[in-house]
């Protein structure tokens, strides 16, 4: 009997969900094939939904709504965990305007440990390295294989310490005299701001009152540091526990600038200020301590501030740019460019000076597509702050000093502010806006971007070196 060949017929769509499971499809193909774009997309529709939230006049204190640059700006502040305000956060607002504002945060802080580890976990697969996580030795890929259990792993350890930190902060803010209520809001604020290395304050003056209060800056600045390490640092410390020798060469790495980049920064920021009468000059030794090293941390990336950014010197201010260009760590909460990118372009520097072959550190070897990566997003980062500095300055007509500071502020999501954002006309917001976005979402695409992109090449040209330098 003659066998008839079976004919194509579409699969039958799944009853119940209708155009929900088109977009579902949509989705799924999208994020296969550009788990980028992705990340791109779901930050922009983020801060799109909290636009539109802080527009509403139930958002603002006086009932009106609020302009769309001002609202806009605001949400990428928030979504984006930058910190930058162009109205009052205390002031403006109404406790629903705040809630928005600090569940964009937790959205935006969360959204990018969770697309960043997200993105290099596929980048691992990609590459074929299934035990290393954003390309790196030593994590388990028994906890991670599954993306279920790391996005598990992610909110439990988020909701973990800001947990901790709220707890702290209330029990402070009750005992200097607030209502229990009051006091709970404000610690649950504080913790998530500074997790997520937001800065955003609930307080007209900010955190200004407690420039001498240790039971409030302590759990600030842990907060931030903490979350600026990254997720993959946080979860390696916790598979491996406090073992030199267990940890991973990005957590040795992350680990060991960021704790030199805090040191330095500290020392320099104090020498620099030491007898400047106009930030920390008629305090005594403890508190200038105490200052120095808060300003090293939230300089990174979180943006709370005990001093008048612009009463410090101009080689303090200086110093500030570099370290909010470098920002934190890799697929955390922080901005900048990230402290192994650095280390990365320092060691291919030490071991070109040395004449080696390979850049190494820690008894590994660093491949040429790291280094490659690490001159992309550095290279990428400068131009962005270029060519925001030239709008900024265009638009505005302020001096240099102060736009390059607002521009780098809002590229590496620190939240530090000499006023000029509030200043700016709404053109001049617009371009602070996307200059966050970029900064946050930028060099995590660029980076997972470039990962992926291995073209095979079937012939090589032959070499030739021109002259560099």
């Amino acid at each position: 009997m003659a066998q008839t060949k079976p004919t194509w017929q579409p699969a039958p769509q799944r009853e119940g969900l209708g155009p929900l499971t088109g977009l579902r499809d949509v989705v799924d193909r999208f994020a296969a094939s550009s788990p980028a774009r992705l990340a791109v997309l779901t930050f922009s529709v983020a801060i799109i939904l909290f636009t539109l939230l802080l527009a509403l006049p139930i958002s603002s204190t006086d009932g009106r709504v609020t302009p769309l640059h001002e609202a806009l700006f605001t949400a990428a502040s928030a979504v984006c965990v930058t910190g930058l305000t162009v109205v009052s956060t205390a002031a403006h607002w109404t406790f629903f305007g705040q809630l928005v504002i600090l569940l964009g945060i937790f959205v935006g802080g969360l959204g990018t440990l969770t697309i960043a580890s997200l993105l290099t976990l596929m980048v691992s697969r990609r590459l074929g390295l299934r035990s290393r996580l954003i390309a790196q030795e030593g994590l388990n890929t028994s906890r991670l294989g599954e993306v279920g259990e790391l996005l598990r792993v992610v909110i439990m350890t988020s909701v973990l310490i800001e947990g901790s930190l709220a707890v702290v902060l209330t029990a402070r803010f009750v005992t200097l005299g607030e209502d229990w209520w009051q006091s709970l809001w404000h610690g649950i604020f504080y913790s998530i701001s500074s997790f997520n290395n937001a800065g955003f304050t609930p307080h007209s003056d900010g955190i200004v009152p407690y420039q001498q209060d240790l039971w409030i800056l302590v759990p600030i600045a842990l907060g931030a540091f903490v979350g600026s390490l990254g997720f993959p640092v946080i979860l390696g410390l916790r598979q491996g526990g406090f073992r030199w020798k267990r940890w991973s060469l990005h957590v040795k790495l992350t680990i060991q600038v960021s704790a030199i980049l805090v040191a330095l920064g500290s020392a320099l920021w104090g020498w620099m200020e030491w007898d400047n009468p106009r930030t920390i000059g008629a305090m005594n030794v403890g508190n200038k301590v105490i200052h120095s090293v808060f300003a090293s941390i939230m300089t990174r990336s979180c943006g709370f501030n005990l001093v008048d950014q612009n009463s410090l010197e101009g080689t303090t201010r200086i110093l500030t740019d570099a370290l909010m260009f470098v920002g934190g760590g890799s697929a955390s909460t922080a901005g900048g460019i990230k402290v192994t990118t650095l280390a990365v372009l320092f060691l291919a520097i030490l071991a070109e000076g040395r004449g080696d072959p390979d850049v190494k550190a820690y008894g590994r070897t660093i491949p040429h597509s790291a280094l490659r990566v690490a001159i992309s997003v550095i290279v990428a980062g400068a131009t962005l702050v270029l060519v925001g500095c030239f709008l900024m300055a265009a638009i505005t007509g302020q001096s240099l000093d102060r736009v390059l500071f607002e521009v780098l502020s809002a590229f590496a999501t620190v939240g530090l502010s000499t006023g000029l954002s509030a200043e700016s006309p709404p053109a001049g917001m617009y371009v602070l806006t996307v200059l966050m976005f970029a900064g946050r979402v930028g060099t995590i695409t660029l980076a997972s971007g470039l990962s992926v992109r291995q073209r095979i090449q079937l012939y090589h040209y032959p070499e030739e070196r021109p002259i560099i330098g």
